[in-house]
């Protein structure tokens, strides 16, 4: 059985729920945390830079065979490893970002009382 949630402070005049998306980056007094709000478009963000990276590493791959030679060679090891690149990039933003989320979540639940046995 876990503890109740205590209601919002009345001095504030404000709960934490009311204040959300930028209102919260201009919170000086740090009574909200603003990742969980901003963590999705952040992903969205990087997933487009990820992908124009993708895509420019397919595009110089191309630019590379398009020379001759043994830059054919070289073009289609760059072809090959583009998408490789991305996923990992994708991958390690996903996995900071999920981090960030976890530590203000279990902050969350420490400052709530939530964390309580």
């Amino acid at each position: 059985m876990s503890a109740p949630t205590p209601p919002p402070d009345p001095s504030s005049g404000r709960s934490p729920a009311n204040v959300a998306g930028l209102k919260a980056l201009f919170d000086f007094n740090f009574d909200t945390f603003v990742t969980p709000s901003i963590v999705k478009i952040v992903y969205m963000i990087a997933t487009v830079l990820v992908g124009l990276l993708t895509l420019g590493l397919v595009i110089s791959a191309f630019t590379t065979m398009a020379q001759g030679g043994g830059a054919v060679v070289l073009g289609l090891l760059l072809l090959v490893a583009a998408p490789i690149i991305g996923l990992i990039y994708l991958a390690f933003a996903r996995m900071s970002l999920e981090l960030y989320y976890a530590v203000i979540r279990l902050s969350e639940d420490v400052h709530h009382g939530r964390g309580r046995l």
